[in-house]
This record gives structure tokens, sequence and C-alpha cells, in this order.
């Protein structure tokens, strides 16, 4: 289980993506670019996850 909170990510937003990987980076990818314009790669994504994890 995948977890990204937008927060953490300097916006001032209540947005969690939770779910399976693929999924949290679809949603949080669609999220960012439609509400704070910021269009981030997949990879992009990928790397917040795996940092947060620790890996």
């Amino acid at each position: 289980m995948a977890k990204l909170k937008c927060n953490d990510y300097g916006f001032e937003c209540d947005f969690v993506a939770e779910g399976e990987m693929e999924e949290v980076i679809d949603n949080f990818r669609a999220h960012t670019d439609d509400e704070h314009g910021i269009d981030y790669s997949k990879e992009a994504v990928m790397q917040f996850l795996l940092r947060k994890q620790g890996l």
C-alpha cells in the first residue's frame, strides 16, 4: 500500500493519494497537474514514493 500527501510536498492542500503504487502515482500526478499546474513525470512521483518509504 502506497500513500502520498500533497501537503508533504509544499502545497497547502489536504489531498491524499492512497492505494496500489501505480494508482497512487496516477492519482497524484493528475491532482498536481489539475489543481497546482505541475506536471510531474511518473519517474518523479515514483522517487517521491521510494524516498518516503526509505528505499
